[in-house]
């Protein structure tokens, strides 16, 4: 893994991605083998890929692929896969739908977010809709946490695992204050799942997807039931 960001080497933001990264890896039988943290420098990122994708079978970047000036990620990474760096339609059509459902403008920073090395693979971002990419072995990542957790998840089932994962997903109208206190006893009472929750906001409302995540598909589907069943209680007494 590759870690990217001043703000990481400062200590003005706690890393928590390699640790979740290792956890989602190691019950599917991928070894997190090494762990490195770069600043936000174009020459430093370049080197720290090269090193990595030449000796591992999978790269995993998180930070840098935002929408200001010093989110260089993207670049960074066409450099060392001498690609072109371009604004890639898929993205583009991605973010100005978005931000038109949020009657937000879709400014020349937020388009920033559509940069990425031509031939690149998108991944899915439901949090906050910018995806991140996949170019030959390097999947890059956003740094926010619930971003990086939601992108991990389009990312698992694409892997080569020596285990496989079940995934079940659930949407719902209700925000993640209304229903985090019962989420964490359902969470409590299936310790052999992976239950997480993503928010989302259309621009007038908070609503929320509840992910489930196992290696045995009975067990995610029993968790499945007791979230939904969770949710249909929380709805009675709305």
């Amino acid at each position: 893994m590759l870690v990217i960001g001043d703000e990481i080497l400062s200590g003005r933001t706690k890393e928590r991605n390699a640790g979740h990264l290792a956890e989602r890896l190691d019950p599917v039988g991928i070894a997190l083998r090494e762990i490195r943290v770069v600043p936000d420098e174009t020459a430093r990122i370049v080197e720290a890929v090269d090193y990595l994708r030449d000796r591992h079978t999978y790269v995993f970047t998180s930070g840098g692929i935002g929408p200001t000036h010093d989110d260089i990620t993207a670049e960074a990474i066409a450099k060392a896969l001498d690609r072109p760096l371009i604004e890639d339609p898929r993205a583009v059509a991605i973010l100005e739908k978005h931000y038109a459902e949020r009657q937000l403008p879709f400014t020349a920073a937020r388009r920033r977010m559509t940069r990425m090395p031509e031939g690149a693979t998108l991944i899915e971002n439901r949090v906050s809709g910018a995806p991140g990419f996949v170019i030959e072995n390097v999947h890059v990542m956003a740094g926010v946490p619930s971003i990086f957790e939601a992108m991990l998840d389009a990312v698992l089932p694409t892997l080569k695992l020596s285990r496989p994962l079940t995934i079940r997903t659930i949407a719902t109208d209700f925000g993640e204050g209304t229903f985090g206190e019962a989420l964490a006893r359902v969470a409590a009472d299936h310790p052999n799942v992976a239950i997480g929750s993503y928010p989302r906001h259309d621009g007038t409302r908070y609503s929320a997807e509840i992910v489930i995540r196992g290696l045995d598909s009975e067990d995610a589907d029993v968790a499945r039931i007791a979230v939904a069943s969770m949710l249909e209680n929380l709805a009675e007494t709305d």
